[in-house]
């Protein structure tokens, strides 16, 4: 069973950091995509960043360029999201995805972890 357990969120200043991991279990972590997704009250999910593992490339929404940093640990299957320089705007829950490579929706989902920011 594909499991994907997202910890780290909390409050936090603008202009502060956050480091959220996301343990994953239940599936060879090569063979997949790996990722967060955010969605903020009232508005619609977007993805934040996802990390091939097999071969460390990675995927960034303009809006956490530069400021946010995919990385994993395949060792321990673990996967992470440094958030540096937060805005309010970053107030969200996160979640912890997956999905085999070469398929286009992401099919698991962790349950998810609160980041506020505050202004």
């Amino acid at each position: 069973e594909v499991q994907l357990q997202a910890s780290g969120g909390g409050l936090v200043q603008a202009g502060g950091s956050l480091r959220l991991s996301c343990a994953a279990s239940g599936f060879r972590f090569d063979d997949y995509v790996i990722g967060w997704f955010r969605q903020a009250p009232g508005k619609e999910r977007e993805e934040v960043s996802c990390i091939d593992p097999s071969d460390g490339s990675t995927y960034y929404g303009d809006s956490v360029k530069g400021r946010f940093t995919i990385s994993s640990e395949n060792a321990k299957k673990t996967l992470y999201l440094q958030m540096d320089n937060l805005k309010a705007e970053d107030t969200a829950v996160y979640y912890c995805v997956g999905k085999q490579v070469g398929t286009r929706e992401f099919q698991y989902w962790g349950q998810g972890t609160l980041v506020t920011v505050s202004s």
